[in-house]
């Protein structure tokens, strides 16, 4: 089972130029908000309609449907047009509900992610008057997320990666205009009536235009939305069962970021200027995640179709052959990138946030952050391919299994490093603790995957692979880090620039003299 390289290009396409316009997006907040508690206010409330969408919906949405959608295309004698209509009705029902739901209980929502701040504290309220502006961002994630599954299941993929460009338009703007006003405000007492408004109907408007931007592409592919409310006896149940757990699954995530990011606050509250807290974090784990949403994600998507009809027709053999396709190509990627945030964490984190009046001493934090994630970057990028594999056979339930011990492994170690650590390092230390948590759910995914597949998961040739490819990187990773140190007195620009090269280059001649054979097969997939 093979990708067809216009998918996988055009989806990478898609989602190296919306990421970089995140990144440019990411800058400018960093330079408008820093990563103190100000920002943390915002970040905060802006984080809340996308994790209390997941938990309505979105798990269902992102996983489970799709096989759903392709089965109900194949064995319906409509084609499956009935059961998308059905099924949209029913997600935009439930998404309408849970928006309005959720603005009225702003305040108790808010106090979850932010207990221990006194409900008349300025950092909480202005928190709870962000998230009444974002929140009813929650409808229009799903219905983004539901069409891009129509899409998917038709086999377009390309405007799901490519939409999200006109949200990053919007925020830059947005940012763009906050910068520009009179006074930047550096405390959470100080920002204006107008100032929130601009941010919180803003970042509104960006979610909304992504979600609108795919209905012409929708029509296009020949679905017609038609409400239908006869869901009774139509095949949803099957559907709801497996979100079930799905659901099960995104509260297991919850509870373990609600209980990291109350450390992270209460970092924040300790040091309120000090970018050791939250938003610090949360811009680490974006740049950390983007190679994954670029690579993994896009071929991911492409592949999961796939995997299904051979699940369907029980042509296992196919299954394992293109989930080891699929984490050798992108493990070309994943590892090199996992090292290089290792060797230049704090070089790119001043790169992007150090700006304005935010010096690189002040996104050191963040960059240590960085670092401290960067080799977890391997096992998290395979369990998300690997869990694909279980979606495939419309199995929900063992991903929870592993979600829940991934979660347990990572709230004991962020829960030691907020007791024995001192604030400085504390949520650095949760950082390195998440990327330990999903090394030990790769291991116990990889087990329970193997038994599915009837005991083999190719395991001698993936590691092999990745054998090659951590030698390769940590050469590389060395010598680029010695040569960027060499030009640290310069610039961060400069120094990331000459290690980044000189990293590259080594990279890619000692994976062709170890014999990466996987160097050519991502080639041919992005072009």
């Amino acid at each position: 089972m093979r990708l067809r390289p216009s998918s996988s290009a055009l989806m990478m396409l898609g989602t190296v130029v919306s990421r970089a316009t995140g990144l440019i997006r990411l800058s400018l907040q960093g330079a408008a908000l820093h990563t103190g508690l100000l920002a943390t206010t915002y970040n905060t409330a802006n984080n809340v309609p996308n994790s209390v969408y997941f938990l309505l919906i979105g798990g269902a949405l992102n996983s489970v449907l799709v096989p759903q959608l392709v089965r109900a295309r194949v064995e319906q004698p409509d084609g499956g047009k009935s059961f998308e209509q059905r099924l949209v009705t029913l997600v935009l029902c439930v998404l309408a509900c849970g928006s309005a739901l959720a603005v009225w209980a702003a305040p108790q929502i808010v106090s979850v992610y932010i207990r221990d701040t006194p409900h008349d504290h300025a950092a909480f309220q202005l928190t709870v008057v962000f998230a009444r502006f974002l929140l009813p961002q929650i409808f229009f994630y799903g219905m983004f997320f539901m069409l891009g599954q129509v899409l998917n299941a038709r086999g377009r993929f390309g405007a799901m990666m490519w939409t999200p460009i006109l949200n990053n338009v919007v925020l830059i703007t947005m940012f763009g205009l906050y910068l520009a006003m009179l006074t930047v405000p550096d405390d959470v007492r100080d920002i204006t009536p107008a100032e929130v408004r601009l941010l919180g109907i803003g970042t509104t408007i960006g979610i909304v235009l992504q979600a609108v931007s795919l209905v012409p592409y929708v029509r296009e592919s020949g679905f017609r939305f038609r409400p239908r409310f006869d869901w009774r006896g139509a095949g949803l149940r099957k559907s709801v069962a497996a979100a079930r757990w799905t659901l099960l699954y995104l509260l297991a995530n919850q509870v373990a970021m609600v209980i990291v990011n109350r450390y992270a606050i209460a970092a924040d509250s300790q040091a309120p200027n000090g970018g050791v807290g939250s938003t610090a974090y949360t811009y680490a784990q974006n740049i950390w995640s983007m190679p994954q949403s670029v690579v993994t994600v896009s071929i991911v998507t492409a592949l999961l179709p796939h995997m299904s009809r051979a699940v369907a027709e029980r042509r296992l053999d196919d299954v394992r052959d293109g989930l080891s396709h699929a984490l050798r190509v992108t493990g070309v990627a994943i590892v090199p990138t996992a090292f290089f945030f290792l060797a230049f964490g704090p070089q790119l984190a001043a790169l992007l946030f150090a700006h304005g009046s935010a010096s690189a001493a002040a996104t050191l934090p963040c960059g240590q952050m960085l670092q401290a994630l960067g080799l977890g970057l391997i096992p998290f990028s395979a369990q998300y391919l690997l869990l694909r594999g279980f979606y495939a056979f419309e199995d929900t339930r063992t991903p929870f299994w592993t979600a829940a011990l991934i979660c347990a492994v990572n709230i004991a170690l962020a829960t030691a490093c907020h007791w024995l650590l001192p604030v400085r390092w504390a949520v650095t230390g949760m950082a390195a603790g998440y990327a330990v948590s999903y090394g030990v759910g790769l291991l116990v995914t990889a087990a329970l995957l193997r038994r599915r597949l009837a005991g083999r998961l190719d395991g001698q040739r993936l590691l092999r692979t990745y054998g090659k490819l951590g030698a390769a990187a940590l050469v590389a990773s060395a010598a680029g880090w010695a040569a960027g140190h060499a030009a640290s007195a310069t610039s961060p620009v400069l120094e990331l620039a000459a290690g980044g090269g000189v990293m590259a280059a080594l990279f890619l001649l000692a994976a062709r003299v170890l014999r990466v054979g996987e160097l050519n097969s991502l080639k041919n997939a992005v072009c």
